[in-house]
């Protein structure tokens, strides 16, 4: 197959995921189904460590079973049809649930939720080897930028349904409904990327390590690879500054909106990622990974401040915190889009043809205990309040920002 063949093959199965994975976005419909069925803040806030932490404990193992196998797509299968198989569970869980107590329902959409991050967690390492193998580095960048933007245009008019079905039906089955959704279009992407088949790779592992020795080849990854090592470090702050995504649907609720303009909130969002791609596409092929990590990372700082503005700020009514809000969600939604592309990029470029897999293995093992600081933050919400959390985003952001310009320092040098 050809690399115009792969690109499209690809992009279009990343369209597909990305349409689905807005039906199920942590930061909204998640974690307003979870605070509407628990009311629980620690509850909210393990929503986004689950799905972080879920995606990215699995690839150390896989990353060496990909490594020393030297194949991908097995383990792509096995992970993406396991994620959208939960999707469809949960969305029966929530169809046939009404009869269930309410804490047993929520016990049951977390497990369910749990089950998806980590069987989530096994597609990105194999992702990352075969996107790699099959679209030259100066075309990823772009790649990217098309399955976001391609992903985007389709995932509107998910929002638009799922607009419809929140008022249509009653709570839960509205959520079930578009649930659904998110698990048809995780299929299709499955099935559109598995049929390119994987490419062929021509640097073969001459011996198979064992997981031992693998697992001390990353110790020395770690300390004799400076932009590796930062990355890490830098990526740590990520999970801080993401301490705060399922709390800003919370802090709206708090400051007065309806938790019904949930999906014009997801819209805004969906906006966002949507119309910042053209530009993040262009910059990290022309302007570098690395300029569009820093980039991103000094961005970051702004929408933790501006909430914390507002809860300082009593002079705005409601209506005119919904428009902040819609402001503040359609930059997370940019962001969010520009430091996916970024960080997938940058780490495609440092690492080694030979040995993207296990690189993948390791970075995202290394950096998979930050990802559960919004559970962690979910309980300073509960006793210190959500000032706090918002403030420990914001100082976490700035700290990224630091170490990632360091980065592209020594990149230059």
């Amino acid at each position: 197959m050809s690399t115009k063949s792969r690109f499209k093959s690809v992009a279009t199965a990343g369209i597909a995921f990305q349409a689905g994975s807005t039906a199920i976005d942590s930061a909204t419909i998640i974690s307003s189904l979870v605070y509407q069925l628990t009311g629980n803040p620690i509850a909210v806030g393990a929503v986004t460590a689950i799905l972080r932490f879920g995606w990215l404990f699995p690839q150390l193992i896989v990353g060496f079973l990909a490594q020393r196998g030297g194949s991908s797509m097995r383990y792509y299968v096995v992970g993406a049809f396991g994620r959208a198989s939960c999707m469809a569970l949960l969305a029966l869980l929530l169809l046939f649930g009404s009869g269930i107590p309410t804490q047993t329902l929520s016990i049951l959409v977390l497990a369910i939720w749990t089950a998806y991050s980590f069987i989530s967690g096994i597609v990105a390492v194999p992702y990352n080897d075969i996107v790699a193998r099959s679209v030259p580095s100066e075309l990823r960048s772009r790649l990217l930028a098309t399955r976001f933007f391609g992903g985007g245009v389709l995932a509107l008019g998910v929002v638009a349904i799922a607009e419809r079905l929140t008022s249509m039906l009653a709570f839960p089955l509205s959520y079930a409904a578009i649930i659904a959704m998110a698990s048809v279009l995780m299929y299709l992407s499955s099935v559109v990327f598995a049929a390119m088949g994987e490419p062929e790779t021509s640097s073969v592992t001459p011996q198979k390590p064992t997981f031992f020795q693998y697992l001390k080849d990353g110790v020395v990854v770690f300390q004799t690879d400076f932009k590796f090592r930062k990355f890490v470090y830098a990526q740590w702050c990520g999970g801080a500054v993401l301490m705060a995504m399922p709390f800003y649907i919370v802090q709206a609720d708090a400051n007065g909106i309806d938790l019904g303009d949930v999906t014009l909130l997801l819209a805004a969002q969906t906006a966002g990622a949507l119309i910042s791609n053209v530009l993040w596409g262009w910059w990290g092929d022309h302007l570098g990974k690395a300029s569009l990590l820093k980039s991103i990372a000094v961005a970051r700082i702004f929408p933790p401040a501006v909430i914390l503005f507002l809860i300082f700020n009593g002079k705005l009514d409601v209506d005119q915190m919904f428009y902040v809000f819609i402001g503040v969600f359609f930059i997370l939604g940019a962001l969010a889009n520009g430091l996916t592309i970024a960080v997938i990029g940058f780490l495609m470029e440092i690492s080694p043809d030979n040995l993207r897999p296990a690189y993948s293995g390791y970075f995202n093992a290394i950096t998979a205990p930050a990802f559960v600081l919004p559970l962690l933050a979910g309980i300073v919400a509960t006793f210190f309040g959500l000032t706090f959390v918002f403030a420990i985003s914001m100082i976490a952001a700035l700290l990224q920002a630091f170490l990632l310009m360091r980065i592209e320092a020594q990149h230059k040098a």
